[in-house]
């Protein structure tokens, strides 16, 4: 019975805390001659610079979620990592109220930024680089996730492999 509920849990994309929702989110990331620029849009709700993310999408894998939202809210395909970099806990209004949710986070190296996209009307875009978007982000979570990427990312810059998306 464990498992089924294990099973089920998963499918609706709710974490190990009982309750917990789980989403899914994208680290739009690319490399430019002064380094990292990062990808952030505006959430619709409040207008705050985030990174997109979004809940389970059926029968996706966590990475194809993250995907499926920078394509839907940021105008943005590319290589999407295939584990997440971590993870952080954020809040989540809704209309009865606040809940908790714990969002898993992919880079994903974009290739293209396209002129329009699905919430084109809802949300801005802007790319920063790693010091402003620090700045920008609210959750101290994410922003840890992004120091540690960025670093990486000029790691494997200065140590010649330009492959990128960090797996």
């Amino acid at each position: 019975m464990t498992a089924v509920l294990d099973l089920l849990r998963r499918m609706l994309g709710l974490g190990q805390e009982e309750g917990l929702e789980r989403q899914f989110g994208a680290i739009p990331w690319r490399r430019t001659p002064e380094g990292i620029a990062f990808l952030l849009v505006t959430s619709r709700r409040t207008g705050r610079w985030i990174f997109p993310k979004g809940g389970r999408i059926a029968l996706l894998s966590g990475a194809a979620c993250a995907a499926q939202e920078a394509y839907e809210e940021g105008g943005v395909e590319g290589t999407v990592a295939d584990r997440p970099v971590g993870s952080y806990h954020g809040v989540k209004l809704r209309s009865g109220g606040e809940s908790t949710i714990e969002v898993e986070m992919y880079p994903l190296e974009v290739e293209l930024v396209l002129d329009d996209w699905p919430e084109r009307g809802q949300r801005r875009r802007r790319w920063a680089a790693t010091d402003e978007a620090c700045i920008l982000l609210s959750e101290p979570g994410l922003v840890a996730l992004v120091r540690d990427f960025a670093a990486r990312q000029e790691t494997e810059a200065q140590d010649g492999d330009a492959g990128g998306t960090a797996r």
